[in-house]
């Protein structure tokens, strides 16, 4: 009976020694038939661009008699990396002149032009018994370490599809969803240009609900309109989600909520990627994917809902930290329908980065820079990653204050009261592999 090895790559805490290990890189996984090791990895650049590949499958094969060798997908950066090293048994290394992961079952000599990446633990006999060429995957291991969330200062077609890449979790179904914002005229809504390749790779249909408020948006006649207009129905077709009312969804471990209404329409989709624009808000302080998933899968009658902090009472002067809670209840109520998040993954484009959100036809002229695309299959890492990102941008004054002013922080907050998400998380910059 065939078993699966897997190389479990375990960063332990750095600690004062030399080589420093990688404290806060996640753990990995290494599958093949066999059975399993345990590997620690340094903390230098190599490793560090070893990961941000993942995932890959590598096809190693014996050499020398001493070691098992495999390509990666693109060569390693080297820029603090050591230049050499004394291999023993146990060791994964880079040699830079070829380009090629090493994993030695004997040991070597001391030689140039080898990097250390890490150590393997545990039946290596069995590892240097494997004959031939033998295929391995790669990745990180699955439920182990923080959520990893992958970034890209590349805002382009191709650095959305490239943190879409990194995730390793393919958007599959019948029928996909691409939930955004179609965004009100004269706000800093996502280009077509920008996420067109994407959507149709995932062949996906952009996914919107009505608004309870008044604008372009509060009726489907004009909202489907208003995205003909913003181009979205160029690329892929357009579901106004509560056209046919709303569908109820319970909240689990609520404390504000015990249900939540979404468009009707969200039960004919297998899969949701949730594409959000980071910005301001002018009432929640901040909005990416947390926000996109509660107000903006919520239907009409759903968003007020929400705004009322669960009460049925007004959307407008009632209590904001119900209403920052109730978002966060949405939130998860959307999660654990797609399976507990296994039928979803969430991607934040910080571009246009206004104090205002999407929702505002004369949004605030953006006063810092843009910063990337990030993703995660963690909706809470991926914009607590966001909010970090921004606090530690020397021109994110503006935001911050628009974050601070509402008490948007305790949306995330409040994520965990209800074992909802992980707002620890590892930051992979994948920009090596876009080279």
């Amino acid at each position: 009976m065939k078993k699966t090895l897997c190389l479990l790559l375990a960063l332990l805490a750095a600690g004062l020694s030399m080589p420093a290990l990688a404290e806060d890189l996640p753990a990995l996984q290494l599958s093949v038939e066999g059975g399993s090791l345990t590997l620690t990895l340094e903390d230098n650049s190599a490793a560090r661009s070893l990961l941000s590949q993942l995932p890959m499958t590598l096809t190693f094969e014996d050499y020398n008699g001493t070691e098992k060798i495999a390509y990666p997908t693109e060569e390693l950066d080297l820029s603090d990396a050591p230049d050499s090293c004394d291999p023993d048994v146990g060791m994964l290394a880079y040699y830079a002149p070829w380009g090629n992961l090493c994993i030695f079952y004997q040991d070597f000599r001391y030689s140039e032009g080898l990097a250390p990446l890490g150590k393997l633990e545990g039946d290596m006999e069995l590892f240097a018994a494997m004959e031939g060429s033998f295929s391995a995957v790669l990745d990180i291991a699955p439920g182990t370490g923080a959520p990893v969330v992958y970034m890209t200062s590349e805002i382009t077609p191709e650095g959305l599809m490239a943190v879409y890449e990194a995730l390793g979790r393919q958007a599959q179904g019948e029928n996909v969803a691409v939930k955004l914002s179609t965004g009100e005229t004269g706000s800093n809504y996502l280009s077509p240009e920008l996420i067109g390749d994407f959507v149709q790779a995932v062949d996906g249909a952009i996914v919107e609900c009505n608004t309870a408020y008044g604008g372009q948006r509060a009726s489907t006649a004009m909202h489907y309109q208003l995205a003909e207009d913003h181009g979205y129905t160029a690329i892929a077709d357009v579901d106004i989600m509560d056209e046919n009312g709303s569908m109820t969804l319970p909240v689990t471990g609520g404390t504000v909520l015990s249900e939540n209404y979404v468009g009707t329409n969200l039960q004919n989709y297998d899969f949701l990627v949730v594409l959000s624009h980071f910005k301001g808000h002018a009432m929640a302080g901040f909005g990416g994917a947390i926000k996109n998933l509660s107000i903006g899968c919520a239907s009409s009658e759903g968003k007020a809902w929400i705004h009322s902090g669960g009460t049925g009472g007004s959307m407008w002067g009632g209590e904001q930290d119900a209403f920052l809670e109730a978002m966060a209840e949405a939130a998860k109520s959307v999660v654990d329908y797609f399976g507990s998040g296994e039928r979803a993954l969430y991607i934040n484009v910080m571009n246009r980065l206004s104090v205002d959100c999407d929702c505002d036809g004369n949004p605030a002229e953006p006063d810092m820079h843009d910063i990337g695309i990030l993703a995660s299959l963690d909706p809470v890492a991926l914009d607590q990653a966001c909010i970090d990102l921004v606090y530690g941008a020397p021109d994110g004054s503006s935001l911050i204050q628009r974050i601070e002013s509402r008490n948007g922080l305790h949306t995330l907050e409040h994520t965990q009261d209800i074992g909802f998400g992980s707002r620890n998380y590892t930051l992979v910059n994948i920009d090596d592999g876009l080279d």
